[in-house]
């Protein structure tokens, strides 16, 4: 039995492309659970869900009043009857195969938890969603994360999107962190890697993921991304990754010499032209073959909202745990 989990939350707009992607997979259906788990949703979510609900009985609407991803998804965990679970954004458009293949793999090689990458769209046919897209998907907006950027092999990671575990692994190492509106998935999957476990990326299993239609909702996201990954550092008593500090860095960077400029001519032409050579390098990596120069001139926007605002959100983060101030934002999924 493989139980799917799915946190949701005012997901109008793409909830009916997100279950029409469940039920064309291979996997059998009389062996699969589908939990849809709402934060109060105010749109007609919840209508197009039940819609389905009555006609799939393998399709359930569960209430989260935390309202937060991490609650919804121990919600369906304790809910759900499944030998693996498996985790699913409304986001996401995912391949016919893509729970066979991944409950496959599973089994086969013995890992802890097994995901694909994701192939980051535009949310609309725009240029600075075309933008934020692509940025989504380079190594200068993403690093080495990947998941984002794609793999030509099979290979052990230290993190994956939408992952499929063994339903025993919630026994071993607990469930997931309520604390942690954003990074809950980082956080749990230092727990594997911390407790001895594997973590397996699968290039072949490609996910479509739809980003964020502007780049206010994309600073958004990215700030509470930082903002939460000093708690979860301090939770797993290590880094993650070492990606993740150079946007902090960049961050702190730009403030000082902003700041020392004013004082010093050397540090001022050393910080416009550090700037200079950031904006250089938002076109090199913007562009390529298939696009348009709208979409390039919006690049520097673009990675700039990615980096600043998550380099921002964790100073912040820091800040926050210095003082002894509890983190809280509202998770929209």
């Amino acid at each position: 039995m493989l139980s799917v989990i799915c946190p949701i939350y005012n997901e109008e707009s793409r909830i009916e492309e997100c279950i029409s992607s469940i039920l064309a997979q291979d996997y059998p259906k009389e062996d699969l659970e589908v939990l849809f788990v709402d934060g109060q949703s105010s749109d007609h979510t919840r209508d197009i869900i039940e819609k389905y609900r009555r006609e799939y009985s393998f399709i359930q609407l569960l209430d989260n009043p935390k309202r937060i991803a991490p609650a919804a998804l121990n919600i369906g965990i304790r809910a759900s009857s499944g030998d693996v679970i498996m985790r699913l954004d409304a986001h996401a458009k995912y391949p016919d195969d893509y729970f066979s293949v991944l409950v496959g793999k599973l089994k086969e090689t013995k890992a802890d938890n097994v995901g694909g990458v994701c192939e980051t769209l535009p949310a609309m046919d725009t240029a600075v969603c075309r933008a934020i897209a692509h940025a989504m998907s380079s190594p200068f907006g993403m690093g080495n994360s990947y998941f984002r950027i794609g793999s030509d092999r099979e290979m052990w990671v230290d993190t994956v999107p939408f992952g499929c575990f063994r339903r025993e692994i919630f026994d071993k190492i607990g469930f997931f962190d309520e604390e942690l509106v954003r990074n809950q998935d980082d956080e749990f999957n230092g727990r594997i890697l911390r407790h001895g476990g594997r973590i397996l990326l699968l290039p072949q299993v490609v996910v479509e993921y739809f980003a964020r239609d502007s780049l206010t909702k994309t600073a958004k996201m990215f700030f509470q991304y930082g903002l939460f990954k000093p708690l979860v550092n301090y939770k797993l008593q290590k880094p993650t990754t070492l990606r993740q500090f150079i946007p902090p860095s960049f961050f702190a960077g730009l403030i000082a010499g902003g700041l020392l400029s004013f004082f010093s001519r050397t540090i001022m032409w050393l910080f416009v032209s550090v700037i200079a050579l950031y904006v250089l390098c938002c076109f090199i990596f913007g562009r390529n073959q298939e696009r348009v120069w709208p979409d390039i001139l919006w690049m520097p926007f673009t990675y700039a909202t990615i980096h600043l605002s998550y380099g921002c959100g964790y100073w912040m983060g820091i800040l926050k745990m210095i003082s002894h101030r509890k983190i809280s934002v509202q998770s929209n999924h």
